[in-house]
């Protein structure tokens, strides 16, 4: 029986709060503006990643979810397997002592702990678990900027994934992508007062992919193309200016702004996009009647219906009572403490 090399790694949800929508380059997979986001505590949620290698395996397998499904049909995985072996492959024609694990046959059983495809950024933890967990494996000496370059090609948003705390990537401006890479903004300890609350709407998975949406937007969308010239630069800046200065009104402002313009974006795109329903609209009509002699909230919804609510921990038992009221059958639990972890390698 041949020797088994194996890593497991888990990686964590990112939810951006500057969005990410249109790419300028389809099989890089480069962005056609910056975005911004934050990293939340894996205890919640969280992509689980486990791969073995072995000279006994003859052919490459994943398993997501506990379901087969097919690699060679999956472009953006089997381009991370092809970047990440090339490293490995240069690193062993360096040294000739290293095993010879860029040629091994390799078997990927990657699980998420959240709804798979209902806007909860699941294709993002998981390529960034995908990465890292094969960063590992193949002991490339790469650091999580590196990475996000190689994760970029498997899901956009993974890129931003490599990093805990409040997370930038950079859209970049060089054809072959080498400069559009995550970089961290703030790290995990920056803010510990932010917390998120996770409302799941629906765990179903979306009738318009990500992938879908977006390239129809850009073909389609005149007010995308305001937002990426004259709104999104300016937005970048003040949003890590307010992070830096732990500015909870100007922050929440900023991320329900560019969370109202990114779904006008998909409505504007033709055919319309319809991402939210009525619950979701529920909760943004909420949180605005909250925020009347204030703002000690904000909502942000992603490329579904569930939403993501920020606020300072001394306001989380509140907006759990008012939410409560409005939504008696829902089943609540705890909020999410803004641990922001990184990826972590899972000791065997």
């Amino acid at each position: 029986m041949a020797a088994i090399f194996e890593a497991t790694c888990t990686a964590p949800v990112n939810i951006a709060v500057v969005k990410y929508w249109g790419k300028r380059d389809t099989s890089l997979i480069l962005p056609t503006n910056s975005s911004l986001s934050v990293t939340l505590s894996q205890d919640q949620l969280h992509s689980k990643t486990s791969i073995r290698a072995s000279a006994d395996f003859s052919s490459d397998r994943l398993w997501l979810n506990g379901i087969e499904e097919s690699i060679e049909k999956n472009k953006r995985l089997v381009a991370c397997l092809r970047e990440t072996r090339a490293l490995r492959a240069t690193l062993e024609a360096e040294n000739s002592a290293l095993p010879r694990l860029a040629a091994l046959k390799i078997h990927i059983c990657s699980e998420n702990n959240f709804p798979t495809a209902a806007g909860l950024a699941s294709s993002a933890s998981g390529y960034a678990c995908l990465v890292y967990t094969l960063s590992k494996l193949f002991e490339l000496p790469l650091n999580a900027s590196d990475l996000s370059v190689v994760a970029r090609q498997g899901s956009g948003s993974a890129c931003r994934s490599l990093f805990g705390g409040f997370v930038a990537w950079e859209m970049g401006e060089k054809a072959d992508g080498s400069d559009s890479r995550a970089v961290q903004i703030a790290p995990e300890t920056h803010w510990p007062d932010l917390q998120a609350m996770i409302c799941v709407v629906s765990d179903e998975k979306k009738g318009t992919s990500s992938t879908e949406g977006m390239q129809l937007t850009v073909k389609t969308s005149a007010l995308l193309q305001h937002r990426i010239k004259d709104v999104v630069p300016k937005r970048m800046d003040d949003m890590i200016a307010a992070i830096h200065a732990k500015d909870f009104p100007k922050f929440a402002e900023l991320t329900m702004q560019d969370s109202n313009q990114f779904h006008a974006v998909c409505l504007d795109t033709y055919p319309p996009i319809f991402y939210m329903n009525d619950i979701s609209r529920a909760i943004i009509r909420i949180i605005t009647e909250y925020n009347k002699d204030g703002v000690k909230a904000a909502y942000t919804f992603d490329a579904g219906p569930n939403a993501v609510i920020y606020a300072p921990k001394e306001n989380m038992a509140e907006i759990y009572s008012i939410l409560s009221h409005y939504f008696p059958g829902a089943a609540f639990d705890d909020s999410l403490n803004l641990v922001k972890e990184n990826p972590e390698k899972v000791a065997a």
